[in-house]
């Protein structure tokens, strides 16, 4: 049996994975492991071989001017590791030698805000961050320019809750409790062989239930009316979807991305994807003041630390906050050190002369008041912020 026998005898087999899985095993197989090595003998494939057609892949690639990113260099070996391990499974080779192939370390990109010097140096250099976020003021800015587009909800309800677009495109108005301002996410809509099809979400954990702050149950609210207005003038009959085409058909991710991406170039803001709002809408809540746990729940992600690697540092606003609260957590901590005194602030002295006038007459005033404690040779406890060790007056 050759490879690409096999490949084609477990792709047929692939009948638990989602169908964007499946599609993402079939054009790999297509266009990277059946050209290197579909006409190997399964059972004589080395670890050497498949190291090769890595660096194939990179040199074909990088001839044509579209270097592959070391993330694509791994879903590649991934495909072929997890195909091997099946045909070990079925004792066609006894063991796998995808295995023992070494590959560099993909690192999570970071998200990174558009400031000013960075929209500086990508309007004279056009380079832009791999995963970029508004600010607050800039998503504000977008938002209030769509505000009569028919989709305006769906980027709304992107930015804002942090849906992917598949899931945004999947909401029917079943999932939306307005009345407790509650949305349940509970699948995604995709497109399969030239279909609309529904399908569960990417992982278990993005099956969630969102909070829905006031503003978004408004603009969800005349969404609905709308929308309704449309089907009534149309005579369409009404599909369950929150965000439909003119036709009053189910959107798709890739159709809400098209229309994004026309209304970006409108915006005249600097570029990101429409994914990238989901990544703003996360950083916009951790500023806000958002627990990482919340924020986690909020997007589906199924671990902590994914939120983290991505999110924890990515508004300069965030980290001062940190630092601001750092440092007044430390010197707060120092004034109840015994032994310390805490540094009283003194203002500067006021020249004028109305001041001096008021002062003169305090003095007057004090002469013709009785001796003090002190004057009476009394000791006295002298109280300022905290309390001070008794004194005798000398």
């Amino acid at each position: 049996m050759l490879v690409r026998d096999w490949l084609k005898t477990w792709l047929d087999t692939r009948v638990t994975v989602r169908a964007s899985t499946l599609r993402s095993y079939q054009a790999i197989c297509a266009n990277h492991l059946v050209p290197y090595l579909g006409a190997v003998p399964l059972a004589t494939l080395g670890t050497r071989q498949v190291e090769a057609m890595l660096a194939g892949v990179r040199r074909h690639s990088a001839v044509w001017g579209r270097p592959v990113t070391d993330a694509t260099v791994q879903r590649i070996h991934a495909t072929l590791r997890t195909a091997l391990n099946a045909a070990v499974r079925e004792q066609l080779i006894e063991t796998n030698p995808a295995k023992a192939v070494r590959l560099p370390r993909v690192r999570r990109p970071l998200a990174v805000v558009w400031t000013p010097d960075r929209i500086a140096e990508w309007q004279v250099t056009g380079e832009r961050p791999t995963v970029a976020v508004w600010t607050a003021g800039q998503t504000a800015v977008f938002l209030a320019g769509i505000r009569e587009h028919r989709l305006y909800a769906a980027f709304h309800l992107i930015a804002l809750r942090g849906l992917r677009r598949g899931e945004a495109a999947g909401l029917r108005w079943c999932d939306l409790d307005l009345d407790s301002a509650t949305m349940f996410v509970t699948h995604q809509v995709q497109m399969v062989g030239g279909w609309v099809v529904q399908c569960q979400p990417k992982t278990p954990t993005s099956r969630r239930v969102v909070a829905l702050d006031r503003t978004t149950v408004a603009v969800l609210r005349r969404h609905r009316i709308r929308q309704h207005t449309e089907h009534e003038r149309s005579g369409i009959a009404p599909s369950g979807f929150v965000f439909t085409t003119t036709a009053g058909t189910p959107l798709t991710g890739d159709r809400l991305m098209r229309v994004f991406l026309k209304l970006l170039d409108a915006s005249g803001l600097p570029p990101v994807r429409l994914h990238d709002l989901r990544h703003g809408a996360a950083s916009l809540a951790l500023q806000a003041g958002a627990d990482l746990k919340v924020v986690q729940d909020q997007l589906g992600h199924s671990s902590i630390v994914t939120t983290a690697d991505i999110y924890v540092s990515v508004l300069p606003e965030v980290a001062r906050k940190a630092a601001e609260h750092t440092a007044a957590l430390v010197l707060k901590a120092g004034r109840l050190v015994p032994g310390t005194r805490r540094i009283r602030r003194v203002d500067k002295p006021d020249h004028s002369r109305a001041h001096r006038g008021t002062v003169n007459r305090g003095r007057r005033a004090r002469g013709n008041q009785a001796p003090t404690a002190v004057q009476q040779g009394r000791s006295v406890e002298h109280r300022d912020d905290g309390p001070e060790p008794m004194t005798s007056a000398v």
